[in-house]
């Protein structure tokens, strides 16, 4: 794992066509922008992991609970709409 430090506007490239810029931050939180090309997905970390314990779920082999627990519901909140998996990209 790389750790780099980066101050707003400044950026960083992976490969020749992905480039991601601080866009702000603003105490504990990180704003970026992503600028890649469309056939590359980019998606949260927590919704991958909720992806794989859904798929676990379905085989009997995690506890619905648990799966609320990863979207931070419970089950008075479960009828909500967990966010959408992908993120509309600006280009930067």
């Amino acid at each position: 794992m790389l750790i780099l430090q980066r101050k707003p506007g400044e950026s960083l490239v992976i490969g020749e066509d992905i480039s991601i810029t601080v866009v702000s931050v603003d105490g504990g939180r990180v704003r970026l922008a992503i600028s890649a090309p469309q056939d590359i997905p980019i998606l949260r970390s927590e919704l991958l992991d909720a992806t794989a314990a859904n798929r676990d779920s379905a085989a009997g082999e995690t506890a619905p609970a648990e799966l609320l627990d990863l979207f931070g519901g419970s089950p008075e909140h479960s009828h909500q709409i967990p966010p959408a998996a992908k993120t509309p990209r600006k280009e930067v």
